[in-house]
């Protein structure tokens, strides 16, 4: 061993050994530092460690092999003539060198792949700290604000204000919270104001370990509260090492609003549409904030976009009338006209084309418009859902599913998205797969009502199943009743179990008429009235009922004549009161303003109601072939409906009928 180290000794390996230590230990220090300035992947900084360690043993057997010289590189001449030393000692060598490099990987690599937090963060609601505790609604909106400027760079991942707001005012441990969500670094924050002073404290964390990233202490004025978070979009850019393209930074510098009050107003509009389950008075009053906010600044562009965006969803879900139209394409068209760069008024533009145009071409240019929104908001669920409802409308049903995972992804705890996901597999009758992501999302948002509805809808739809509704219905809080759900709720059970007297004092005791329901048509309660007569073989009473109804629902179709929903309404009640040529007509209106050609997710609700209508003016053939034509289409009808609905009790002594529900109830 001894003759080993005088060769070792001789042949200088200690000197290149010294010198390649020093040379390597120098390359990773550059590395750490220039890698991440040069936004390079971790892996490639792992890649050079690894290639230096490998290199250390093939140095050293180099350097036993050759002498640099005078001449040139040449054969260190051999002292020992036995060659099965000469194998023993480059052996021993290699084995040295490779211990070493194992040694010093140890070392190294655990740095090298902890070098980089993963580039995903989740901004916790922040706590008010003002002396007024209704400034809520402004830490909220600095929270929100701060999300949508992060929102904006590509290079991270963001989850969404709906996923965080569980944790308001809750002590979690950073580390679950990030496990959870999916996300390693975590914003915390408090906000007090005072008159236009405004003090935000935030710091960043590391989700993995819990350690602090970074802080800082911000005083501004509420006009300068712009600056503050586009500072910290940038630092916290700076910190996850995300990339900022020079499109992405001019976005983050841009000032909504040099308005003190048009901004306040702006942000208590958002408080109360992003709040869990947003109803029809939430909408209305956000609508008077931010047409404010306009007025306080009339270029005030993402004022309107959004005011346009608001406009859109108030026609979609409660008004299709064309004043409501042109009052969504004037606020749409006056942000374009203010700022045609801005991401949300190419969202509000694709949403504007989706919801509130009819024509051939609007699909395309609703896909269009989202397109140019999602580069400037890739981290918006909003423009994934937009998009996969799109999708399934057009009846592409997997790319409608996939991009409505990626909502999810991006806001897992909001239970709109996971309803709109839900909605998919319920339409195309995986009642399994459904019944997992409403449990999730049961889980995860708790308090969102509509899953807890379409999770009995489910049961209801494929299995005939009233448990899981009735369960729903007694958890209701005492009281409890937005926007009558509840009532309606248990109207509409009572009405499927035959309970037809206990639905009707149900139905007498709701205040509101017309009753709005999950839907664009109002129904006056003398039609839902007339219903239940029926029902109840008093048709005396369902003809007067009727009569009092028709006026109310032909005022609707008038209003808004290019809503099927109205139409088929319509058709209904005609059938009832014997008007049968009228009601087909009616019906098949609603069917050409919503093929299901054009759109197969409302199209075959669309067919489903003509079924009904043509069973109840005694066209039992035209009747069956719809409904068989329901049963097998996406959101169609289905059999544990057929049998339970009275609706359909015009059909209910037919053989043909029965023999229906028999074969698609074993499908």
């Amino acid at each position: 061993m001894s003759s080993f180290f005088q060769e070792v000794q001789r042949r200088k390996v200690y000197r290149v050994a010294a010198a390649y230590v020093i040379a390597a230990g120098f390359i990773i220090q550059i590395g750490s530092a220039v890698f991440p300035a040069w936004d390079l992947p971790n892996w490639t900084f792992r890649l050079v460690v690894v290639l230096l360690l490998i290199g250390f043993p093939i140095a050293l057997i180099l350097a036993w092999a050759y002498d640099i010289t005078p001449q040139g590189i040449q054969t260190t001449p051999e002292t020992t003539p036995a060659p099965t030393h000469r194998r023993r000692n480059i052996a021993l060598l290699g084995v040295t060198g490779v211990v070493i490099s194992a040694a010093a990987g140890f070392f190294l690599l655990p740095p090298a792949v902890a070098h980089k937090v993963d580039k995903s963060i989740a901004v916790l609601p922040f706590e008010n700290l003002s002396k007024e505790k209704e400034n809520e609604y402004f830490a909220d909106g600095i929270q929100d604000d701060i999300l949508t400027n992060l929102s904006k760079i590509g290079d991270l991942k963001v989850i969404s204000r709906t996923s965080v707001m569980p944790y308001r005012g809750k002590t979690a441990n950073v580390r679950e919270i990030g496990k959870a969500l999916g996300v390693s670094a975590i914003l915390e924050g408090t906000v007090r104001r005072e008159g236009n002073k405004v003090r935000v404290n935030v710091q960043l964390i590391n989700a993995t370990n819990d350690e602090h990233i970074w802080a800082n202490i911000y005083n501004s004025d509420l006009t300068d509260v712009f600056a503050v978070q586009t500072d910290l979009a940038q630092k916290i850019a700076d910190a996850l090492q995300a990339k900022l393209s020079p499109s992405e930074k001019a976005q983050l510098e841009k000032r909504p609003t040099e308005n003190s009050e048009a901004y306040l107003a702006f942000m208590q509009a958002h408080e109360l549409l992003n709040r869990p389950d947003p109803f029809r008075a939430d909408s209305m009053k956000a609508e008077e904030l931010l047409e404010k906010a306009t007025a306080l600044d009339p270029k005030f562009a993402l004022g309107y976009a959004h005011l346009g965006g608001l406009q859109n969803r108030i026609f979609h879900f409660y008004d299709p009338t064309a004043a409501r139209r042109e009052k969504a394409k004037a606020a749409i068209d006056r942000a374009f006209e203010l700022d045609p760069d801005c991401p949300d008024v190419h969202l509000s533009r694709g949403f504007f084309y989706y919801y509130c145009d009819t024509d051939d071409g609007h699909y395309q240019r609703a896909l269009d418009e989202l397109a140019i929104a999602q580069r400037g908001l890739p981290n918006d669920s909003e423009v994934y859902m937009a998009i996969g409802a799109i999708k399934r409308r057009q009846g592409e049903w997997a790319e409608s599913t996939q991009q409505l995972e990626k909502a999810v992804t991006l806001d897992p705890k909001n239970g709109w998205l996971i309803q709109n996901l839900a909605h998919n597999y319920i339409a195309n009758r995986d009642y399994e797969t459904a019944d997992k992501i409403l449990d999730r999302g049961i889980e995860v948002a708790p308090n969102a009502f509509g899953l807890r509805a379409l999770k009995a809808g489910i049961a209801l739809d494929a299995r005939g199943d009233f448990s899981v509704g009735e369960k729903l219905l007694a958890m209701a809080p005492k009281n409890a009743d937005p926007e009558g759900m509840i009532t309606f709720g248990k109207m509409s059970l009572l009405i499927l179990q035959r309970k037809f007297s206990e639905a009707l004092a149900v139905l007498n005791n709701i205040p509101n008429d017309p009753v709005h329901m999950d839907g664009t048509a109002p129904i006056p309660k003398a039609l839902l009235q007339g219903n239940l007569y029926m029902a109840m073989k008093d048709e005396a009473k369902a003809r007067e009922a009727y009569e009092k109804a028709l006026p109310q629902v032909e005022q609707l179709v008038g209003e808004a004549p290019d809503d099927p929903s109205r139409h088929a309404m319509l058709g209904g009640l005609l059938a009832m009161i014997g008007r049968k040529d009228e009601a087909i007509r009616e019906g098949q209106r609603a069917i050409e303003l919503r093929p299901e050609s054009k759109d197969a997710f409302d199209g075959p609700r669309y067919i489903t109601q003509m079924a009904a209508i043509y069973a109840w003016c005694g066209d039992k053939d035209q009747a069956l072939q719809l409904i068989e034509k329901s049963l097998s289409k996406p959101n169609g009808v289905t059999a544990p409906m057929l049998k339970l609905d009275p609706l359909w009790d015009p059909l209910r002594d037919d053989p043909r009928f029965q023999a229906l529900i028999s074969r698609y109830a074993k499908a």
